[in-house]
C-alpha cells in the first residue's frame, strides 16, 4: 500500500470529524442557510450571494426569508471558507 492510500481515510476522518464539530457549534440561522442553499441553490453559495446582493439592490431577488441580509452575507461567508478550507459538504452533517 503507498503512503497516500494509508493516510487517506485518516484524513478523510478527520475532515469530517471537523465538520461535524462545527455543525454542532452552529445556531440555527447558519442550519437554516446550509438547507436553503441546497434547497433553493443547488448547494451553490455563490448563487444565494448573488440572490441576497440583488435583494439589496433592489432587483428582482428569490431569498425572501432572511431579515438580515448582511448578517446572513456573513454567516454564507463563514460556512462557505469552513467548506472550502476543509474540503466538505456541511450540510451532509445537519
Amino acid at each position: 500500500m503507498g503512503e497516500s492510500e494509508s493516510t487517506q481515510p485518516t484524513q478523510r476522518s478527520g475532515a469530517e470529524d471537523r465538520a461535524k464539530q462545527f455543525v454542532a457549534s452552529l445556531g440555527e440561522e447558519e442550519i437554516m442557510l446550509l438547507r436553503l442553499r441546497d434547497e433553493l441553490y443547488g448547494g451553490r453559495w455563490d448563487a444565494m450571494l448573488a440572490d441576497l446582493s440583488d435583494r439589496l439592490q433592489g432587483r428582482p431577488y428569490v431569498f425572501k426569508l432572511a431579515h438580515r441580509i448582511q448578517d446572513d452575507i456573513e454567516r454564507i461567508e463563514r460556512l462557505n471558507r469552513f467548506e472550502r478550507q476543509h474540503n466538505v459538504d456541511l450540510a451532509k452533517f445537519i
